[in-house]
């Protein structure tokens, strides 16, 4: 099916953001691991692969409207710390949140309610990734950064 070129462009944006994003979330994830905070290796990779869904969909949904992906990576902002890590996952959500809402809006003007749909569902999901970074970052400030990296190795109970 022929898609809206302007749709095309835009869902070609958003998979070279997830893209980018499968990068960085991957390094970081395994520096956390190198360091011992397993469960924050976890959770980035996690990230990470919920990061490829989406760049799967965006790429079938781009195929589907007789598009060609294409692909520019943005510029990685890998932190040196954890908190550094938790902020970036933070900024760069609510980045992709403001342009998944951009382009559901423009899915809308259309009338194309299947993107719609897709759209909206990795935005749901971007979304948890950020409740997830706040809340980290709430941990962080309220027992000190000690005691929650304590709490991120393998040892550290349930």
């Amino acid at each position: 099916m022929k898609g809206n070129p302007e749709m095309v462009k835009v869902l070609n944006e958003l998979l070279s953001d997830e893209l980018t994003a499968i990068h960085q979330y991957m390094v970081e994830s395994e520096m956390c691991e190198n360091w011992g905070y397993t469960k924050l290796y976890a959770y980035f990779r996690k990230i990470a692969m919920d990061e490829m869904h989406h760049a799967e969909w965006l790429i079938e949904r781009i195929l589907f409207f007789e598009g060609q992906p294409y692909i520019k990576l943005g510029e990685l902002n890998i932190g040196a710390t954890v908190p550094e890590m938790v902020k970036s996952v933070a900024t760069s959500e609510s980045e992709a949140v403001q342009a998944y809402n951009k382009a559901i809006a423009l899915a809308q003007q259309i009338q194309d309610q299947g993107t719609v749909d897709l759209l909206t569902k990795i935005l749901k999901m971007e979304e948890g990734h950020i409740d997830w970074a706040e809340a980290q970052l709430d941990q962080i400030e309220q027992m000190g950064l000690a005691n929650y990296l304590s709490m991120q190795t393998e040892g550290a109970s349930e």
